[in-house]
């Protein structure tokens, strides 16, 4: 029916703040900025798409918290898209069920009830008291009053987002979700919720599609950073976990719209409030078209850029995928990805720590395969019991939170 619902969006394979008033940067918070913001859910802008005839549309989209907090911001990109877009309403709540919100909250930017963000542009929301506990589900709902051409989002996000019919107005302040009568898979602007939560600090995962989510139960939260926040949130007090997951990204080679972990460093990584240690989970797209010494020289620049800003480092091995169903796997790709492995597990200060997530997956009879257990069903991507098993498998002590739980 309309442009956005028509797209045909390509299966893309795993193995293949300037505004309008007054918006503030995004911090870069390693340590916790002044007013002790830690980001509690983040994504990574990896697509933009033309969109015909969209205009006065509310869009309303759930996001899993790791750690509370007692106010709450949000943080909007326009990244990719080659005009502005106004929001002229923004909120935030509890929700409530479905698309409902308990109590929506209006947001506002730099006082301002709407903010224009302009072609590659960013904006941060002024803070909103609210008290945000871990590990739930917020509601971000978005008026988007004018003509909207492009949208920049994030693909794949394993969660249904819902939205009001073209022309339908503003329905940001609605608890009931009854003007939202359309979903998508995708989350549109958003790029990061932060919460005031002093002495916390966040975890950033950097990955492909495993670290997605691709393939584990939609609506669920099965993503493994999403397992690992539940363990690190049963301490106290709690720490961020932040999904910096593209599917199809590289160490060695990006796109536009999926720049390599190298090139998106800055922006999924470094600049994530809160941010103090990296769990780098990458690689098994680049073994079909890089050497290992290419891999690996990669993983140690990421490495060193990350410890100069303070943060520490936990590198994982690259899991099994042999008979990967639509291919990519040969004897080759296999020594390169033992060899990049073999860094992983002694890669002397390289990184802080390392997680084996081969181990934890592999099969023992051949490991070289994704064990049954674990697979989806494409011998590559992990089910909700693989995802368990990469969050299970990491010593919470490497991750340098100061949490004292194991």
């Amino acid at each position: 029916m309309h442009g956005i619902r028509g797209r045909l969006a390509a299966l893309l394979l795993a193995v293949s703040a300037v505004v309008a008033g007054t918006v503030a940067p995004a911090e870069a918070g390693q340590q916790g900025d002044g007013r002790g913001w830690t980001g509690t859910w983040a994504t990574s802008a990896s697509e933009h798409y033309e969109v015909s005839g969209m205009s006065e549309v509310t869009v309303r989209m759930p996001v899993h918290t790791s750690v509370g907090g007692s106010s709450v911001r949000i943080r909007l990109t326009n990244a990719y898209a080659t005009d502005p877009v106004t929001i002229g309403h923004a909120t935030v709540g509890l929700r409530d069920g479905g698309s409902a919100v308990a109590h929506p909250y209006d947001v506002r930017f730099g006082g301002k009830r709407g903010v224009t963000i302009p072609a590659g542009g960013a904006a941060v929301s002024d803070p909103v008291r609210l008290a945000v506990p871990a590990l739930t589900d917020l509601m971000v709902s978005l008026h988007l009053p004018g003509q909207v051409t492009h949208i920049t989002d994030h693909w794949w996000a394993q969660q249904t987002v819902y939205w009001t019919d073209y022309g339908a107005g503003d329905h940001a302040a609605d608890t009931t979700g009854d003007a939202y009568t359309w979903t998508t898979t995708s989350w549109p602007f958003l790029s990061g919720v932060d919460v005031t939560a002093p002495r916390t600090g966040s975890v950033v995962a950097l990955g492909d599609s495993i670290t997605d989510g691709s393939y584990s139960t939609a609506d669920t939260n099965q993503r493994w950073p999403d397992l690992l926040s539940a363990r690190l949130n049963a301490c106290r007090p709690g720490a961020g976990v932040l999904n910096a997951g593209i599917t199809s990204n590289r160490i060695t080679a990006g796109t536009e719209t999926n720049p390599s972990a190298l090139d998106r460093l800055e922006r999924d990584v470094l600049s994530q409030p809160g941010a103090r240690t990296l769990i780098l989970f990458e690689g098994i797209n680049d073994l079909g078209g890089a050497s290992a010494e290419q891999i690996i020289a990669g993983m140690t620049e990421i490495a060193a850029r990350a410890h100069r800003r303070g943060m520490r480092v936990v590198g994982a091995t690259i899991t099994p995928y042999k008979d990967f169903t639509w291919g990519g796997w040969s004897e080759e790709t296999e020594a390169r990805r033992q060899q990049v492995n073999a860094f992983v597990r002694d890669s002397g200060t390289v990184f802080d720590d390392y997680a084996d997530f081969d181990r934890a997956v592999r099969d023992p009879a051949d490991p070289r395969l994704l064990g049954a257990a674990y697979d989806s069903g494409d011998h590559l991507h992990p089910n909700d019991a693989g995802m368990k098993a990469f969050a299970d498998s990491i010593d919470l002590t490497s991750l340098g939170l100061g949490r004292g739980c194991s």
